[in-house]
């Protein structure tokens, strides 16, 4: 048994590593869905039909408890998913919940009446499919009131990461965050909705300004992971070895991602 981390394809491996980082015995399955990257131009039945189908070969693999470490699954799968689809014995979770707690300052379990807080201007980072499915306003709007959401679809960068095209995917950040800038010309928060954002963080802050803060999800995750298993310490799996398997081809899978994480990375055929 195991812990569960689910992506489109590379980005989730940014969760990956702070998740292992942070709790370093704790076994984990990565499932990256390479053959069909990326989701984020995928409509929501698709998205979902796809998402389920890994989460069926995640629970094979002996995991109960499966983070969505993409964004688009969590927007436009999970609400449905979770109303119909896992049974009581599985928990499927999402990245949505540790940024909303940031950004607003308080826990989920708070379920006060929505209030006012500090941030006022946000800059909503995404892909298409995120920014379509409004799910990050629909769930930040049931604990905070007032803040305004900017959202930009960011069309091109998950292919040029997924690519390697590292020189492209900066040209691409700088040309989606100058289209946020000018529907919201000072931000004073910007979100990065996408796993395979983080990869760029330093572009997106570059290109944002220094007075902008800028939350990436990968830390917050683990984070709130560590705060979930030590509260549910029997989803904590039993297991020693972690596994990373993929539905694209396992040895340019491995290439790209022991090139994103500087140390070896194998896949294996899901």
């Amino acid at each position: 048994m195991a812990v569960g981390l689910f992506d489109s394809g590379l980005g989730g491996l940014t969760v990956y590593d702070a998740v292992s980082k942070r709790l370093p015995d704790v076994p984990l399955v990565y499932f990256g869905d390479n053959a069909h990257a990326p989701y984020g131009v995928r409509d929501a039945d698709d998205v979902y039909n796809l998402t389920t189908a890994a989460v069926e070969r995640m629970w094979a693999a002996g995991c109960d408890l499966i983070i969505l470490a993409c964004n688009t699954a969590s927007a436009a799968a999970l609400r449905r998913m979770q109303e119909s689809w896992i049974p009581k014995d599985k928990r499927v979770l999402g990245v949505f919940v540790p940024l909303i707690e940031a950004l607003t300052e308080r826990s989920w379990g708070d379920n006060s009446p929505p209030r006012e807080v500090e941030v006022k201007h946000v800059a909503l980072f995404a892909t298409p499919a995120t920014v379509a499915s409004r799910a990050f306003q629909r769930e930040l709007a049931f604990r905070a009131i007032g803040v305004d959401v900017e959202a930009q679809a960011c069309g091109g960068v998950v292919d040029a990461i997924e690519d390697g095209d590292m020189i492209l995917a900066e040209a691409l950040v700088r040309s989606h965050v100058d289209a946020l800038k000018r529907k919201m010309p000072e931000p004073q928060a910007a979100i990065l909705g996408c796993t395979h954002y983080p990869i760029m963080h330093d572009a997106f802050q570059a290109a944002l300004g220094a007075d902008v803060n800028v939350y990436s999800q990968a830390n917050l995750v683990a984070d709130s992971l560590a705060d979930y298993l030590e509260r549910h310490p029997k989803m904590i799996g039993h297991g020693t070895d972690n596994l990373f398997l993929t539905t694209g081809d396992p040895r340019k899978v491995s290439d790209r991602a022991t090139q994103f994480l500087r140390r070896q990375i194998s896949f294996q055929a899901a």
